[in-house]
């Protein structure tokens, strides 16, 4: 068998499809873990924090004051934008905790694999 018959044979192995099936969800997934934090998750916190927008908080390591972060990236200061890795960790936890959940129905729906081979099946 060539490469070329080989990789064909990869490139179409269920695997590999239920890989690119995951993927695309998976980005599509996020998009939407996205939006659930920037959109009604983060704005009802700002309130709470007084109208903190999270995405705008930094601080420069030149010592300069810079009107927000949008200014500070155009003036190319070194900045630390801690309040973007705030949002970014909110968005990690939401989406860890909705992979957790649908794992965790997929397990209950699923037949117990130990219980079916004690019963025969």
């Amino acid at each position: 068998m060539g490469m070329v018959d080989e990789f064909k044979q990869f490139a179409v192995s269920g695997n590999v499809m239920d890989l690119a099936v995951g993927v695309i969800i998976g980005g599509a997934f996020g998009k939407i873990v996205n939006s659930l934090v920037n959109d009604i998750i983060m704005p009802p916190i700002g309130l709470l924090t007084g109208g903190v927008d999270f995405k705008n908080l930094y601080m420069a390591l030149d010592g300069k004051t810079y009107e927000n972060l949008e200014a500070a990236a155009k003036a190319k200061a070194p900045v630390l934008a801690y309040g973007n890795f705030i949002q970014t960790t909110f968005e990690f936890l939401i989406l860890a905790w909705a992979i957790f959940m649908m794992v965790r129905m997929m397990n209950k729906a699923r037949p117990d694999s130990a219980n079916a081979a004690k019963a025969g099946g």
